[in-house]
């Protein structure tokens, strides 16, 4: 398990009050994930059967929700960072209030890139590379591409 410092004892309290790692926990369970302390204040769920939303992993709360099964999970250190960072996020943004601004910096992000990613503020904040994300690109250099 990973130690706690003071910042990540602070999140997770607060990502408690706010009732985001609850909501986390129980998507997890409601999408038959099995559930694993990560430590620092952070839970895995592995086996997520749900098709929405469509990403390798992501993140409510404190709790870190993925399809692949938990030892896939656990086995990508890079991609846990970046779950972790939105963790965080949860923390800063009030929680779940976060999923409105996240869904705006999705609706952004399309427009300009054609992705949901490229240009959302919470993914570039959280390492678009460790997320297994491309390099930001507009629309207008993927036509230029082709």
């Amino acid at each position: 398990m990973l130690p706690h410092t003071p910042w990540t004892r602070v999140r997770t309290l607060v990502n408690w009050l706010n009732l985001s790692t609850l909501l986390g926990l129980a998507v997890a369970r409601l999408g038959g994930a099995r559930l694993e302390r990560r430590g620092r204040g952070t839970w895995l769920a592995g086996g997520y059967r749900w098709d929405f939303p469509r990403a390798g992993a992501f993140t409510i709360g404190s709790v870190v929700i993925s399809t692949r099964d938990l030892a896939a999970l656990r086995s990508r250190p890079t991609l846990l960072r970046h779950e972790d960072r939105h963790c965080t996020q949860y923390a800063w943004c009030l929680g779940p209030v976060m999923l409105v601004p996240y869904l705006l910096g999705v609706a952004a992000s399309w427009v300009v890139a054609g992705d949901h990613s490229s240009y959302n503020p919470f993914e570039r904040l959280a390492g678009l590379r460790e997320g297994g994300y491309p390099e930001p690109r507009t629309r207008r250099s993927r036509r230029r591409d082709r």
